[in-house]
């Protein structure tokens, strides 16, 4: 009787459908690119169970200052369908690897009017509950100049950090009063000079940097 007992509930177990798990996708929050380059948006999950042969990733995409999300990117089965009638027709790539949990694409060519939400989604059965994660693209003509004064700030307050030191050595030491106006006088000519310089180079590893995160 013990025997038939066992028996039965391994049978019972064996057909109990496998309860599903809470997957978590993973995106950038928000990716800068320059008109006319390429940019890899990222897409990855986590799973307690092994990658499944029917795992499945979507892209949607909404418009800047629109509420409508459409389709752009779907795989499932182990083929890609890419979207060939909408905004990104001819200019979206999938280089991604589903066996190793990457839905990544590849959007070539862009544009100003691509500025928008992507939204991935993936799901690895039985784990499909999980919620989607979006990315921010923000599309430039050039290297955005907010940028570029974050990084020359810092020469702002060496300035006045200067400036200061020079009028408390002239407070301190008494000094003819044409030498220490000479002497303020070049330090911010130079200083200026200065400003000019590195300005132009922060525009320039600005847009090198704009450029290498839009071709990752």
């Amino acid at each position: 009787m013990l025997t038939f007992l066992a028996l039965t509930s391994v049978a019972l177990l064996g057909i109990v459908p496998e309860q599903s798990q809470a997957i978590v996708i993973y995106t950038g929050w928000e990716r800068h690119a320059l008109v006319g380059s390429d940019i890899r948006l990222s897409c990855s999950f986590f799973s307690w169970r092994w990658t499944s042969e029917d795992v499945t990733f979507s892209w949607t995409y909404r418009p800047d200052g629109s509420r409508d999300a459409i389709s752009i990117f779907h795989y499932t089965g182990g083929a890609a369908y890419l979207d060939n009638k909408g905004p990104f027709r001819d200019r979206l790539e999938f280089v991604g690897n589903p066996g190793r949990r990457d839905g990544s694409i590849l959007l070539k060519n862009l544009e100003l009017s691509d500025n928008g939400t992507f939204t991935c989604d993936a799901k690895n059965p039985p784990d499909i509950v999980g919620r989607p994660s979006s990315v921010r693209l923000l599309v430039f003509e050039k290297a955005p100049l907010s940028m570029t004064l974050s990084l020359i700030s810092p020469l702002f307050y060496l300035i006045s950090l200067s400036l200061h030191l020079l009028l408390y050595l002239h407070c301190a030491v008494p000094i003819q009063a044409g030498v220490i106006t000479g002497a303020i006088i070049g330090v911010v000519l130079g200083l200026l000079l200065l400003i000019v310089v590195i300005y132009y180079l922060m525009r320039f590893l600005v847009a090198r940097r704009v450029f290498s995160l839009s071709v990752r």
